[in-house]
């Protein structure tokens, strides 16, 4: 009997050293055969960044990173000014309710930011570099610039360039590939349906407007602009060029500026309380006398239609100019 209960120990015993060696996912708080997530190193351009796993917790500071996200199917905890985004940027996906509003681009609010605990921020270089400091107190911070100074590398390339790496920081680099490659299926979609419509030029000035001080400002996209490189992709072809390089993807004219541009086809984004073409223009002589306002070559876009944006503003440009060019 004393030998029979002295197996039976030793066999509990055993089984208890089995219990203790299974592994704990501490990601999720399971046990037993999940791995540990893998560390992940972020490009940023003010430095790499590590992360022990996929990000779970992102405050993004400027839209285009916060679309981003939407992209692939990741809501953030945080974006600054939430409702002018919904003003300037129309994509299907839609931040959840408990997203929370961490002040403007340009100011957001530290206070608000450290509240939600992140574990990851996306910053813009040329916004919030000054706070770099402060906003790494919080949390790991990962600077992007959409606005490449050197020449061989446009903003197009940079927008796809900072998708994948914000993919991988929350461990969706699948989906963004995803995402990436039904765009292009957009582009040869839209250049069909552009090439075998009747148009009577390819030729587009592609511009967004608003006023300063109530006076017209009207910015003419730059071959090195994102927007340009998304009218290449669909045959048309953006006549404004620059003697200099524009950082920035566009020139600021004003009205008598666009005399040259007259044979092109006039596209355009600006906002419903801001349109200075119903405004401002209305009644301008050098407005009305141009060609593509007297033949109605004017086109516009909508003014939620987002021309900094990620992949899924540049499929909504896409599909608004092969609506209004096209099907309309």
């Amino acid at each position: 009997m004393k030998k029979l209960i002295a197996i039976l120990c030793i066999f509990m015993l055993a089984l208890g050293l089995v219990a203790c060696s299974q592994p704990t996912d501490t990601a999720n708080g399971t046990k037993g055969g999940s791995e540990v997530a893998e560390a992940i190193t972020i490009a940023g351009v003010l430095g790499d960044v590590e992360l022990e796993g996929p990000a779970q917790r992102v405050v993004a500071l400027e839209w285009t990173y916060a679309e981003n996200l939407l992209a692939v199917g990741v809501q953030p905890i945080g974006v600054t000014d939430i409702q002018n985004y919904n003003n300037w940027v129309q994509i299907e996906e839609k931040f959840d309710d408990n997203v929370v509003d961490v002040g403007t681009r340009q100011e957001p609010s530290l206070e608000k930011i450290a509240e939600l605990q992140p574990d990851l921020i996306i910053a813009i270089k040329f916004r919030h570099e000054a706070i770099k400091s402060q906003l790494e107190s919080i949390a790991p911070t990962v600077f992007f610039d959409p606005y490449p100074t050197d020449e061989n590398f446009n903003q197009y390339d940079e927008m796809e360039s900072t998708f994948r790496e914000i993919a991988k920081a929350v461990g969706k680099s699948s989906e963004a590939e995803q995402v990436l490659a039904e765009l292009e299926d957009t582009y040869v979609e839209a250049k069909a349906a552009i090439d075998s419509a009747s148009l009577t030029t390819k030729d587009v000035i592609l511009t967004q407007a608003f006023s300063a001080n109530q006076a017209p400002q009207i910015r003419l996209f730059t071959p090195n602009a994102l927007a340009s490189v998304i009218l290449e992709k669909i045959g048309l072809n953006n006549v404004h060029t620059s003697e200099v390089l524009e950082i920035y993807g566009f020139s600021t004219v004003n009205v008598e500026a666009l005399t040259i541009y007259e044979e092109a086809n006039y596209l355009y984004v600006v906002q419903d309380n801001d349109n200075i073409y119903e405004n401002q223009l209305k009644d301008n002589k050098v407005w009305n006398g141009l060609e593509f306002v007297k033949e109605n070559r004017t086109f516009p876009l909508g003014g939620d239609a987002w021309l900094f944006g990620g992949p899924l503003s540049a499929k909504v440009v896409v599909d608004r100019i092969v609506n209004i060019l096209v099907t309309n």
